[in-house]
């Protein structure tokens, strides 16, 4: 054994630049391996998300990882979302310029009742004229009618003839005055059932106000005035200005008054296009050219005339503020429909740079690994 190791340890001697060599090789050998676990990446080796986290971070998860399906998930449905908001409002712009001709279409009718009115008026001897629809008398009950809409996505056209309604509503109440509703729109249904303030009657608005809803709602009321069940009655509506501007309003419905009916000036707009943009010009309004009162020979009594003007003039008048908050609606919603594909552009836009620089990530990323891989093999 001794013989045998002096040998190994002179032939160890003789030859050292061999062992020193196999030496040399291992310890290369092993920084190559470490060397190729650090370029790996220590992730690789790390807990996932999905088994050690209780609650990933998504945005993180986006930016760092690369995982860009879930935005370009979410471009998609701002896009889509976008196309249906720009739908509607090009239908609600159609449906105004409808809105405003059927508003145009009752100023005939009305310009020619109040003529007739005042002729009637008159003729006839204001002392002696004794009308149960023009009788004024203490306010205890009150019966308020309130025009909604039938749906939502309109902007706060809804919300702000409803806090009027309510607000009205609070200030008889604290002055003693009993309130009653008759609701016209089932946004405004919808809200005053949860609420203590009775219902007396319904009625659906549609996208074009129906003749026989205001007869009905009409006889509805002049029937509970005539029996005495209310003392007064009043409509709260949105008034249309144009199409940018509507405004709630409450006027008197009963009793009726003699001093005149008050006729309303109207903003009248066209919808059109200039340099493929949606305008709107302001047009003029149409002259009646009636401007002195005729001379009439009456057949009838005219007090029993004028019964039956007011009451046509009644339903006019219902007709009309209904009207109009078939107008102001479609106008809210058009300018709301536009809030919301400007917004929705913007979300695109800003999602698109995320999404941009996520994938932009991930292609230096796999650079960054090629080239740790080559350097490797170098």
């Amino acid at each position: 054994c001794s013989s045998w190791s002096q040998k190994y340890y002179v032939h160890s001697l003789a030859a050292p630049s061999k062992f020193n060599s196999l030496r040399m090789m291992t310890t290369n050998m092993l920084c190559v391996v470490v060397f190729l676990i650090v370029a790996a990446g220590v992730n690789s080796f790390a807990p996932t998300s999905k088994l050690f986290s209780s609650a990933p971070v998504k945005s993180s998860t986006i930016v760092m990882d690369g995982k860009t399906r879930v935005l370009r998930d979410r471009i998609k449905s701002v896009k889509n979302t976008r196309r249906i908001t720009e739908a509607m409002r090009l239908v609600a712009a159609a449906r105004v310029r409808r809105a405003q001709d059927a508003v145009l279409k009752t100023r005939p009718l009305i310009a020619q009742l109040q003529l007739v009115y005042k002729t009637v008026l008159a003729a006839c001897n204001q002392e002696e004229i004794e009308l149960p629809i023009l009788e004024v008398r203490d306010v205890k009950k009150v019966s308020l009618v309130l025009v909604t809409g039938d749906r939502g996505l309109c902007g706060s056209y809804n919300s702000a003839v409803i806090k009027a309604a309510t607000k009205r509503a609070e200030k008889l109440q604290s002055q003693g005055i009993a309130v009653q509703l008759v609701l016209v729109g089932r946004k405004g249904e919808q809200w005053f059932l949860r609420r203590p303030i009775p219902i007396v009657g319904t009625f659906v608005l549609g996208n074009i106000p129906q003749p026989t809803v205001g007869s009905e709602l009409a006889n509805l009321l002049v029937a509970q005035f005539l029996t005495k069940e209310v003392d007064a009655a009043e409509i709260i509506y949105t008034r249309f200005n144009n199409l940018i501007s509507s405004e709630p309003s409450i006027r008197t419905l009963l009793p009726l008054s003699l001093s005149g009916i008050e006729s309303e000036e109207d903003e009248v707009f066209k919808v059109t296009t200039k340099d493929g943009k949606m305008v709107m010009q302001k047009q003029a309004p149409v002259e009646t050219g009636i401007t002195s009162i005729p001379d009439y020979i009456f057949e009838d009594e005219p007090a029993e005339i004028l019964n039956t003007m007011l009451t046509l003039y009644f339903s006019a008048t219902i007709m009309r503020c209904m009207q109009e908050s078939v107008a102001s609606e479609l106008a809210s919603r058009m300018t709301a429909m536009q809030s919301a594909s400007n917004n929705a552009k913007k979300i695109t836009t800003i999602l698109s740079q995320v999404y941009n620089r996520a994938r932009q990530a991930t292609v230096t990323q796999e650079m960054l690994e090629i080239v740790a891989g080559a350097s490797v093999n170098e």
